[in-house]
C-alpha cells in the first residue's frame, strides 16, 4: 500500500484545508441557529410561499424556523457544494496528475501493475472523502450539544449518508475522466461539480425538468426531501450507484491501456 500511503500524504495539506473551512462553516451556521430562532416568526412561511425559489431549495417541504430545517437548508448546501468540490478536484486530479508533474515514469518503472496503481489511488480518494464526513459529523454534533438542540437522527444520519454517496459518485466520474487527460482537469472537475448542483436546482424548478435528477448526483442529495420523508429516494440512488460503477470501471480501463507520455 505504498502508494495509497504517498497519496495521503501528497493530499494532507488539501484534506486539511477544505476539512477545516467545510467544518467551520457548518460550526457556524449551526451556533448562529438560536440567535436566528428568535427571528424566525414568519420568516419560514415567507421563504415557502416564494414559489420558484422555495421549490429550488426545497424551503416548500420543511419548516425553515426549526431546527432540523435551518440545518437541512444551510448547513446541507455547505457539505453538498464543499464536499462536491473536494471530491471533484480529488478525484480529477488522482491519475492526471502523474503526467501534469512528469512522475509517470518514475511510480510504472517499478514493479507494481497499474491496476495496483489505480486500486490505490481509488482508495485514497475514497479515504479523504470519509475522513472529510466524517470532520462534518463531529462538528456537527458538536456544535448542535453546544446550542442545546436534540434533532431526530434518523434524518440526520440519512442526511449525511446522502452527501458521503455523493461525493464518492462525483469522485468515481472525475476519477474515470483523469484516466483520459493528462493536464488542466482541476477546472473541469469543479466545472462539473457546479453543473450537477444546477441541474438539480432546474430539477426542483419544474416537473418537465425533474428527468434530470437522474442524471446529477444531487438529485437523492435533496436535504429537504430527506427530511420530510425521513428517506433517500431510491430510484435516483440506484441511478448514482451505476454511474459510480462505470466511473471506477472506466478508470481501471483507459489506464490499462494508456499510452502516457
Amino acid at each position: 500500500m505504498t502508494i495509497f500511503k504517498h497519496e495521503i500524504r501528497q493530499g494532507r495539506n488539501s484534506l486539511i484545508i477544505w476539512t477545516a473551512v467545510i467544518a467551520f462553516m457548518l460550526g457556524v451556521c449551526i451556533l448562529i441557529y438560536p440567535e436566528m430562532s428568535k427571528q424566525m416568526d414568519g420568516i419560514s412561511e415567507a421563504f415557502a410561499n416564494m414559489g420558484g425559489f422555495s421549490a429550488a431549495f426545497g424551503m416548500d417541504k420543511i419548516n425553515f424556523g426549526e431546527f432540523i430545517g435551518f440545518f437541512g437548508v444551510e448547513c446541507g448546501n455547505v457539505l453538498g457544494l464543499g464536499g462536491a468540490f473536494f471530491a471533484a478536484l480529488t478525484g480529477i486530479s488522482a491519475l492526471s496528475k502523474e503526467e501534469r508533474e512528469h512522475t509517470a515514469e518514475f511510480l510504472l518503472t517499478h514493479p507494481v501493475s497499474r491496476q495496483a496503481v489505480v486500486a490505490q489511488k481509488l482508495i485514497s480518494v475514497v479515504v479523504q472523502i470519509i475522513i472529510l464526513n466524517a470532520a462534518a459529523i463531529g462538528i456537527t454534533v458538536l456544535s448542535t450539544i453546544m446550542i442545546g438542540e436534540s434533532p431526530d437522527t434518523k434524518p440526520l444520519a440519512l442526511t449525511f449518508a446522502a452527501y458521503l454517496i455523493m461525493q464518492i459518485e462525483i469522485a468515481a466520474i472525475c476519477f474515470g475522466i483523469s484516466a483520459f487527460i493528462g493536464r488542466g482537469g482541476l477546472g473541469l472537475g469543479l466545472g462539473l461539480a457546479a453543473a450537477f448542483y444546477f441541474l438539480n436546482i432546474i430539477a426542483n424548478l419544474t416537473e418537465s425538468a425533474e428527468f434530470l435528477k437522474y442524471i446529477t448526483p444531487f438529485g437523492y442529495t435533496d436535504s429537504a426531501g430527506i427530511i420530510a420523508d425521513e428517506r433517500i429516494e431510491v430510484k435516483y440512488l440506484a441511478v448514482g450507484t451505476v454511474i459510480t460503477a462505470v466511473g471506477i470501471c472506466t478508470a481501471f480501463w483507459k489506464y490499462r491501456r494508456k499510452d502516457i507520455s
